[in-house]
């Protein structure tokens, strides 16, 4: 087996524990136990932690480092990837929401595709503009049912009579 490591936890078994218990990611998990195992010394070697955690010891390694480097904030800080900038912001967004609010309004997502290019010069796929508005701008395009023009008054009176009232 690999040679014994030595490293001093600062955290105390119950605060471990407690925080093990509190942690609600698999990210956080994973490392606190680590900590909690050392300081209760379950465990002696790299190795170990490892075939526990199942995890390779280059990546344990990985982790005790940051340990020693920044201590627990270190290890359990969560890095996120930064994301695409959304091409519908500012002006060209404030415009879109005027314009969805608006009697005009849009019959069809293709129409939007063809405003954004038309009026604010963006190149934006049909389906990118159909997620953006129904998930961030929670907006429908809502088109009433075509209606005759001229309905005939036995079906306006069969319908009333055979409509439900509340």
């Amino acid at each position: 087996m690999a040679r014994p490591f030595v490293i001093e936890v600062g955290e105390s078994e119950t605060f471990l524990e407690k925080s093990l218990k509190q942690a609600k990611t698999g990210f956080r998990k994973e490392r606190l136990q680590m900590l909690w195992w050392i300081k209760t010394k379950q465990i002696r070697y790299r190795q170990e932690i490892g075939e526990r955690l199942g995890r390779s010891p280059a990546t344990i390694s990985r982790w005790l480092l940051l340990y020693r480097q920044g201590g627990l904030a270190a290890l359990l800080e969560e890095k996120k990837a930064p994301g695409a900038e959304p091409q519908i912001r500012g002006e060209v967004l404030e415009k879109l929401n005027q314009r969805l609010a608006s009697e005009e309004g849009f019959r069809r997502y293709g129409a939007i595709v063809v405003w954004l290019e038309q009026e604010c010069g963006l190149t934006v796929q049909y389906e990118t503009v159909r997620q953006f508005v129904r998930n961030k701008l929670q907006a429908k395009l809502k088109v009433p049912r075509p209606q005759s023009v001229k309905p005939s008054p036995e079906a306006i009176a069969t319908f009333k009579k055979n409509s439900v009232s509340p």
